[in-house]
């Protein structure tokens, strides 16, 4: 009878005196579908929650509407490719210690018989304005995303306005894009890592890569503490660390598909500096 008092009391003892320590933690993320689609975020995070008893939730919309989460302090940290509306988000107060993490590059993929051309491109203005010539089929994300952004920048530069019903703008994630690109034999613009992660599944290719406008840079920022009290600014910090240290950074470079890499680490540890 004392024996199993005592084991019950022991029990008791045991649940009230776990340190707090132990409780887990959340992190809140807003971050693109592309970090999402590539299958890069679980394996990229999970080492970070085991270490710090955590959970990251992950929204993954378009660069924009991360953004705008993290600007409404809906999230505590944001992990996007826009670099001009992340300079914005910084310069207004959003956010704080904006760090560049990984890169890779836009590709324009499009149905292997090319009507447009596209393969002949020398660059990326004529890739584009071949497509609007050919008034070929081409489906915009149209959500305000970071490729979004660099659609319409690339139509810009082009001297085009593309309109007319041989232009989709669907406002749809990257993944759902391909597909339908690829249902209606059409052209898009996606980024090279979502592209390489669905390939498999897909009839589209690979038509046009290689011109510098198309570099794609990812940084990571904490949403402002000071603007936004009851964001984990703290949590938020430890992870930027671990993004851009040594571990998260090989853990990006060696994620493949097909032994491609999908993203290149930008980002140098301190360890790293420090042998220098």
């Amino acid at each position: 009878m004392l024996r199993n008092r005592l084991v019950v009391l022991g029990l008791i003892a045991s649940v009230v005196f776990t340190p707090l320590a132990l409780a887990e933690q959340v992190l809140k993320m807003a971050t693109t579908t592309s970090t999402e689609n590539t299958g890069l975020l679980p394996v990229l995070n999970a080492p970070f929650e085991k270490k710090h008893t955590a959970r990251i939730d992950v929204i993954a919309v378009g660069s924009g509407k991360a953004m705008k989460l993290g600007e409404s302090g809906d999230v505590d940290i944001v992990f996007v490719h826009d670099p001009d509306a992340e300079e914005k988000f910084m310069a207004a107060g959003n956010g704080v210690d904006r760090k560049p993490v990984m890169h890779n590059d836009f590709v324009v993929v499009g149905p292997e018989t090319d009507p447009a051309g596209v393969r002949n491109a020398k660059t990326a203005d004529e890739a584009f304005k071949k497509i609007a010539a050919a008034k070929a089929g081409f489906v915009s994300r149209g959500d305000e995303s970071g490729t979004h952004v660099k659609e319409k920048t690339l139509w810009r530069k082009a001297g085009l306005r593309p309109e007319g019903e041989w232009y989709l703008s669907v406002g749809q994630g990257m993944g759902a894009v391909l597909r339908m690109a690829d249902d209606k034999a059409y052209y898009a613009l996606t980024d090279r890592g979502t592209f390489l992660a669905s390939k498999d599944k897909l009839t589209v290719k690979l038509l046009f890569e290689g011109d510098p406008a198309l570099f794609n840079p990812y940084h990571v920022m904490a949403v402002n503490p000071k603007k936004h009290k009851h964001v984990n600014y703290e949590l938020a910090k430890k992870y930027i660390d671990y993004v851009t240290g040594t571990e998260g950074q090989k853990t990006i470079a060696d994620f493949k598909v097909a032994d491609q890499p999908l993203f290149y680490p930008d980002a140098i540890s301190n360890a790293e500096k420090s042998k220098k």
